[in-house]
């Protein structure tokens, strides 16, 4: 028990800002064993952003609090999912071969590419969620959406590393103690962490929610797979910010069948 809590905390201290105990002991091998945490780490940020949601909308409007909560999980992660995002826009829209993608990917500045995918990602999950929060909309609200879409995203980024090779070749890369396949027993853990959320939906909701992440995952596996043979960590953090904003929009859907 004491090395599946060192693993998780391992897990939090890579993926968030948050502060570990000083006695967790850090290794690649041990990194890339935490990585079956991936998806219980999307529980912290999904909680913390569901209660500051639910304190912010008892003083403030809907719309404010949700901007605020997403800043307070972006604040959480260091915008670690963000900027993977915005540096995979730029790669895959800049770039024409593998070696000009990667290179494009490694450079810290953002381009064109990453502006405006990270501005429309930003301003796609804010609207989503705003429309979540109106009154005429039935099913999951801001919270429950929160709570599960951070935890299933990253189980989506989870599957997409354990099904492709990683394909950085330098050592230097954050992702590279993580670059493996999981052994059976991280992946089970992996799954469960993902999809128990989903059992705080109405049935149809969690199917859709299920299904918009599925489905982003496995366009992504092939996107990445055919455009480099493999994935990144910033492809990664494409993934969750993709299948994030897909369960949002899924769960918008699933409001709209059921009125």
């Amino acid at each position: 028990m004491r090395d599946q809590l060192e693993l998780f905390f391992t897990a939090l201290g890579f993926f968030t800002r948050l502060p570990v105990p000083a006695w967790v002991p850090w290794s690649s091998e041990r990194m890339h064993h935490a990585a079956r945490y991936f998806a219980l780490v999307g529980w912290v940020v999904g909680g913390a952003g569901a209660l500051g949601y639910l304190a912010l909308a008892w003083l403030l409007p809907p719309a404010v609090a949700v901007v605020l909560s997403m800043a307070l999980t972006i604040r959480l992660t260091g915008a670690f999912h963000e900027d993977g995002f915005a540096d995979s826009c730029d790669g895959l829209g800049g770039g024409w071969d593998k070696a000009q993608i990667l290179a494009i990917m490694k450079d810290s500045r953002i381009g064109s590419y990453g502006t405006i995918g990270m501005v429309l990602m930003l301003l796609a999950k804010a609207a989503a969620l705003v429309e979540l929060a109106s009154p005429a909309v039935q099913g999951a609200g801001v919270a429950l959406a929160l709570l599960v879409a951070h935890p299933l995203s990253r189980l989506a980024a989870t599957v997409v590393l354990h099904r492709l090779p990683y394909v950085r070749a330098d050592d230097s890369a954050k992702s590279v103690a993580v670059a493996r396949p999981l052994a059976p027993a991280g992946l089970a853990l992996a799954v469960a962490s993902g999809l128990l959320p989903l059992l705080l939906l109405p049935p149809a909701a969690a199917l859709c929610a299920l299904l918009a992440a599925a489905a982003v995952t496995t366009w992504s596996a092939r996107l990445f797979q055919r455009r480099l043979g493999g994935y990144t960590g910033d492809l990664l953090g494409a993934t969750q910010q993709a299948s994030e904003l897909a369960i949002y929009l899924a769960l918008l859907a699933a409001s709209r069948l059921a009125s």
